[in-house]
């Protein structure tokens, strides 16, 4: 691996690092700002993905959608706030002709109940479209592709 794809690396991961620091650690203020203005973000089932479906479980197709969700978490829904814990792996990427990054990782979400019991909520992967902006790289794409056939509880936060 060349330095430059190592220094790649490091910014791949401390993206994705920060990104679910911020959720894990319910700085969900932050959640929108590690996207692009006009993004995708959607949590779909493998199901769903393999045979095409489009059908996402959450769907926010602008930075301003997810502002939206993040007031709507704040201030309008009204559920068990989650303690979650994200576990990453298995970072690769591959440099598109535009100048973005195409990202996979898997990732893992352990959520502590409010009674102190700690299940895994959900097992996936991350599809990332990441490109390089002057506040640094961004999300213009993010999908979690979860592996479970269903959400066992109401899915309110982002993964």
């Amino acid at each position: 691996m060349s330095a430059e794809d190592l220094m790649l690396r490091l910014e791949l991961m401390a993206l994705q690092d920060r990104y679910v620091a911020a959720i894990d650690n319910d700085r969900i203020e932050e959640w929108p700002g590690f996207f692009t203005e006009e993004c995708l973000y959607e949590i779909v089932s493998r199901e769903n993905e393999e045979a095409g479906l489009p059908a996402p479980v959450m769907y926010c197709d602008s930075a301003g959608m997810l502002r939206d969700r993040v007031l709507a978490l704040r201030h309008a829904n009204i559920y068990e706030r989650p303690a979650y814990r994200h576990m990453l792996s298995g970072l690769e990427w591959k440099a598109e002709e535009d100048g973005s990054f195409s990202v996979s990782s898997s990732y893992v979400v352990v959520n502590t109940s409010i009674e102190g019991e700690s299940t895994i909520y959900q097992a996936g992967r991350y599809l990332d479209k990441v490109v390089r902006t002057p506040e640094g790289l961004r999300f213009r794409q993010k999908r979690c592709i979860y592996d479970t056939l269903r959400v066992q509880t109401l899915l309110a936060f982002p993964i």
